[in-house]
């Protein structure tokens, strides 16, 4: 039986550590990552996931058309980590970098990010996989500044909303405590 996991927690929170470790002792596991490298501070983070990550574990790197990338992996164990960065790379993908993000671009973010996840998770259970998502809860500092930062957080709030409802199970991390939600 197919089993769809997903992690939530603020920044630093432990929720990439904990997401791996629902892993602990598999060998094949696919680590999606839809990080973009940007600057040196991306650089050095992303050197430290890897570190921590088992030698076995293949990782992908793409913000799309992920459930063909795992279906060319033939592994049946997924972790996407995460949520918060594949949203940001659609959201300016689709945006261009435009000062204010109307509505219906706003909605056609958010409408491809879920269609994206949604795509994942139908062929995880299709093989009877497990899939084990990592995003980050952005709903709970205070309202950003700025418009683009605004929507972002809508967008990803709402698609977490949404992806927690398909999910078997959903945990908080705070502290490096987890907590079942779901």
């Amino acid at each position: 039986m197919a089993r769809i996991v997903l992690v939530t927690g603020g920044a630093r929170s432990g929720k990439s550590a904990y997401a791996e470790s629902l892993y602990h002792g598999k060998q094949q596991v696919t680590y999606l990552a839809p990080t973009r490298i940007s600057d040196d501070e991306m650089r050095a983070r992303i050197k430290l996931h890897r570190q921590r990550r088992p030698q076995t574990w293949q990782t992908v790197e793409s913000s799309y058309d992920l459930a063909a990338l795992v279906k060319k992996t033939g592994s049946t164990a997924v972790l996407l980590d995460c949520l918060t960065i594949l949203t940001s790379n659609i959201l300016f993908d689709i945006t261009k970098n435009c000062p204010t993000i109307p509505i219906e671009l706003q909605q056609q973010v958010e409408q491809n990010v879920f269609q994206e996840l949604e795509a994942l998770i139908d062929y995880v259970k299709v093989i009877d996989g497990e899939l084990v998502m990592v995003t980050n809860e952005v709903g709970c500092s205070i309202v950003p500044e700025n418009h683009i930062a605004r929507v972002y957080r809508d967008i990803l709030g709402r698609v977490n909303q949404r992806i927690a409802a398909l999910c078997d199970e959903v945990y908080l991390v705070t502290c490096g405590i987890p907590l079942r939600l779901a």
